[in-house]
Formats: C-alpha cells, sequence, structure tokens
C-alpha cells in the first residue's frame, strides 16, 4: 500500500438493501484482486450475510469464511466483529454503524448505511463530520432512481 490515505466512501442505500448491495461490491472488490474483510456489530447479523453470500446467486457465490473459523488467512472475504485485519484485506466494508476502527491499512473503506433507518442515518452523518473534520479522503453515493450508484459528494 501507498502512503496515501485510504477512501472512505459512504453508501447510502435508500432503494436496496444491504442483502442487495454488498454482494456486488464485494464482487467488484474480488474483481479488483482485492481482498475484504465485512465488519459487523453483531454475530446474528454476520450470520445473516454468511448465508447470503453462498445464495444470493444459483450459478455462484462468494467464496468467504468467518474470522472464528479456521485458516482466516486465506480467506478473500471476511466477516468479522472484531477490528483486526486477519485477511489482509485492502478494503474494509463497515455495516450496522461498527466501528471505524483504524483504516490506514487499507485500500477503500466502505461504510454502508440505511438511509430509512433515523438512527443509521445520524450515526452516517456525524460520522462524516467527524473524519472531514480529520482531512479523510471521503466521498458519498447515492442510488439513482434507476437504481446504479452515483457520486454524490
Amino acid at each position: 500500500m501507498s502512503d496515501a490515505k485510504p477512501e472512505i466512501w459512504f453508501y447510502h442505500l435508500e432503494r436496496s438493501t444491504l442483502d442487495q448491495v454488498l454482494p456486488g461490491l464485494l464482487e467488484k472488490t474480488l474483481q479488483r484482486g482485492w481482498r475484504a474483510l465485512v465488519r459487523g456489530a453483531a454475530a446474528h447479523r454476520l450470520d445473516d450475510i454468511d448465508a447470503r453470500l453462498w445464495t444470493y446467486r444459483d450459478e455462484s457465490f462468494l467464496p468467504h469464511g468467518r474470522a472464528s473459523d479456521a485458516h482466516t488467512g486465506r480467506q478473500p472475504i471476511l466477516l468479522s466483529e472484531s477490528g483486526d485485519n486477519l485477511n489482509g484485506a485492502q478494503a474494509l466494508f463497515i455495516i450496522d454503524e461498527s466501528d471505524l476502527g483504524t483504516v490506514e491499512a487499507y485500500e477503500r473503506c466502505f461504510i454502508i448505511f440505511d438511509g430509512r433507518n433515523e438512527q443509521a442515518l445520524q450515526h452516517a452523518r456525524e460520522r462524516w463530520r467527524t473524519l472531514k473534520a480529520a482531512d479523510a479522503n471521503l466521498a458519498y453515493w447515492r442510488q439513482t432512481d434507476e437504481g446504479r450508484w452515483e457520486k454524490a459528494a
């Protein structure tokens, strides 16, 4: 990794759910040749994501594992409640208001929040203000009416 600050991208869910958006973002991450760490605040939420990544398409799945499993360093996608980058990921995905933690080890961080949930929206706004004040490299993405993502800030 270079000495540049990681990109921190906020993804504002308004038309789609996390289950609909996360697999596509993870696919694009793997296509870049990167590994991913998905950090969630609750084990039951990661259980749901775990099941979804195995079944989100009839013809394929996304290879992944849990931080509690063996061979975490081999996993292209790792699901975890902790801040440890056990698989050497270049991309960090933050869901459900999980702690961002230290980001220097990553190329890009994705903060995905549900804009239909007022608490999640307020948390994301506060996180944006805090990171902006720290001169982080930020971008804000939102969905168009057609469902495509466009950079809005």
